[in-house]
């Protein structure tokens, strides 16, 4: 329950956030809002969606851009070279004293893990994390293109829901199934936020028994069931 808890709020918060970005971009007429995401921020990510259980996506941390819109322009640069450049300049950027309170998952990575991992393992540990997430990024979108080249095999039906061909989806390989169940969730709910490894295994499990009309309810926002050979995602 706490954990959900958690999860809730945290993405109450990101939406908000979202929402403030999106109403100075039209305050302001822009297309573009810069964030100062750097090297150390994704180096963080990676080591917090790792001790989750992501798979390959999360190893990807926060990458240079989303949605084309919010864009990362620091996301190569240190944070030690930051506060290097803006002493050196005398700029006073402004300083989150929260960053220092080890209640949260990412300040302890940041304030306790990263610097006992550069002092007994690597003292290199942001670039080597870096570098994997520069590798992850580039498989991912290689089985990203697959997985919407399969999708366009067994797609059926479009609207406010999407149907699949049940036979072929069974006839693919598990690595394309899980990723095919992802990209048709974020299809009808643009998000997969809340979705687990739990959930993408229980609906393959559902595909794959097809006895009766069974349905699951993963996250309250889609309903997903089997019914004379297709596979329907319903929006609820």
């Amino acid at each position: 329950m706490q954990k959900n808890k958690k999860k809730e709020q945290k993405k109450y918060g990101r939406n908000v956030r979202y929402e403030f970005f999106n109403e100075i971009l039209e305050k302001t007429n822009s297309n573009k809002i810069a964030t100062a995401h750097n090297s150390n921020d994704r180096a963080e990510t990676v080591i917090l969606n790792i001790l989750r259980g992501s798979g390959l996506s999360g190893l990807k941390g926060i990458e240079p851009n989303r949605e084309g819109k919010y864009i990362r322009p620091l996301i190569n640069i240190n944070r030690d070279d930051i506060e290097k450049y803006c002493e050196e300049n005398n700029l006073k950027p402004k300083y989150d004293e929260s960053n220092n309170e080890n209640i949260y998952s990412r300040n302890k990575v940041r304030n306790e893990i990263i610097p006992y991992i550069k002092k007994e393992f690597n003292p290199n540990i942001i670039k080597t994390i870096n570098r994997l997430s520069d590798v992850a990024t580039e498989e991912n979108e290689y089985l990203q293109e697959i997985t919407k080249q399969e999708y366009e095999k067994i797609f059926i039906k479009e609207g406010n829901n999407i149907i699949l061909n049940l036979k072929k989806f069974n006839n693919l390989e598990l690595v394309i199934k899980r990723r095919i169940i992802l990209y048709t969730i974020n299809e009808v709910l643009h998000t997969t936020s809340g979705i687990e490894k739990v959930n993408i295994d229980d609906i393959i499990k559902l595909c794959s028994n097809n006895i009766g009309n069974k349905y699951l309810t993963p996250i309250k926002e889609i309903k997903i069931y089997v019914k004379k050979g297709k596979i329907y995602f319903i929006k609820s």
